[in-house]
């Protein structure tokens, strides 16, 4: 299935559907109306009971939910009024909220979604075209479950459960970051993808996939020197947080990148051999100064030297000087000048 052949799942209100919302503020909606749920502890208790998909929770359990180790003297009676009025806002839909066992459940059924499951039934046909080998499907649809989300998971809502469904929410949506920006990669957006990978390492720091990630995009935006400067970040940082040692896959990839694997560079779904299609080019010299003046002998001297190269011999030249003269912005302002003699590729 190609990334243009995917229905929206759940995505659309259509009609009178109910659809339920909790990746973000706890709301209903009716089709495009908005029904108003109430107070924060009956967004609670509605959260406590969409969740759990459809299981029946005592009235202990949502209890302890909505107060924790701290409820109203008369929590049960507060508890009834709560769900009386989420079956009054609910009109004629109200039967979806069953009392049972001495407890309640949800049961939303064919005629309302919830956008958690429809992430999660997003999520695994995202999971199934990785498998099969369709990353443009799977990167579209790992979008769209990302697409659920409108905010932090059950704003406003307080109580000890909303509060652990907020954590678990948030991990498990950066998880499907980490698996859409490595599809990202596959499909070459290595760089478009730095920008938001930077933002993400900011506001994660110690989470290593994410910056395993940045690391490569970078890379293979030829910004090899970037890379490099990530992991050495990442090392000092958790040194110092946690008085531990990167993983072993981190530090893999930084000694492929000192090496400058070949099997990093982005690799084109398409075969390099095929009539109309090229082979990858490496392009790993880091950016130049846009301004760069002054020290016309000595790029001169390094130009020419470049020019004489036949294409079977490469000239080695060397630039010496004490620290901070300049000498690598000359020799990167050099080989970008010389860049168009190396069709084949720089590196």
């Amino acid at each position: 299935m190609g990334a243009g052949d995917q229905e929206q799942v759940g995505t659309e209100r259509q009609g009178n559907q109910l659809h339920f919302t909790v990746l973000g503020p706890v709301r209903a909606w009716r089709g495009d109306q908005q029904l108003t749920m109430g107070s924060p502890q009956q967004k609670a208790l509605l959260a406590a009971l969409l969740l759990p998909g459809g299981r029946t929770s005592t009235a202990e359990e949502l209890i302890d939910a909505i107060w924790g180790e701290d409820p109203p003297d008369r929590a049960k009676a507060a508890l009834r009024t709560y769900a009386s009025r989420i079956r009054k806002a609910l009109g004629s839909a109200a039967g979806i909220l069953v009392s049972e066992s001495g407890g309640y459940a949800v049961r939303t059924g064919p005629e309302a979604t919830l956008d958690a499951e429809t992430a999660h039934e997003l999520a695994v046909r995202a999971e199934k075209a990785a498998s099969a080998g369709d990353r443009e499907a799977a990167r579209a649809l790992y979008g769209s479950a990302l697409a659920q989300w409108a905010g932090e998971p059950l704003a406003h809502v307080p109580g000890p459960y909303a509060e652990h469904q907020r954590v678990r929410l948030g991990e498990w949506r950066l998880g499907l970051l980490e698996l859409r920006l490595d599809l990202d990669l596959q499909v070459g957006g290595h760089a478009e993808a730095v920008s938001e990978l930077t933002a993400l390492t900011a506001a994660h720091p110690l989470r290593e996939r994410l910056r395993e990630l940045l690391m490569l995009a970078l890379y293979r935006s030829g910004r090899q020197a970037e890379a490099l400067a990530v992991y050495a970040d990442t090392r000092k940082l958790l040194a110092d947080e946690l008085g531990v040692d990167p993983r072993t896959e981190l530090s893999e990839l930084q000694q492929r990148i000192l090496e400058a694997d070949d099997e990093l560079a982005y690799q084109s779904a398409e075969d390099p051999s095929a009539p109309g299609t090229e082979a990858t080019r490496p392009a790993q010299l880091p950016a130049t100064v846009a301004d760069f003046t002054g020290r016309a002998t000595f790029v001169s001297e390094l130009g020419d030297e470049l020019a004489q190269t036949d294409g079977t011999v490469m000239a080695v030249s060397a630039v010496a000087g004490i620290g901070g003269v300049g000498k690598t912005t000359l020799a990167i302002h050099v080989a970008h000048a010389a860049a168009d003699r190396f069709p084949d590729g720089q590196l």
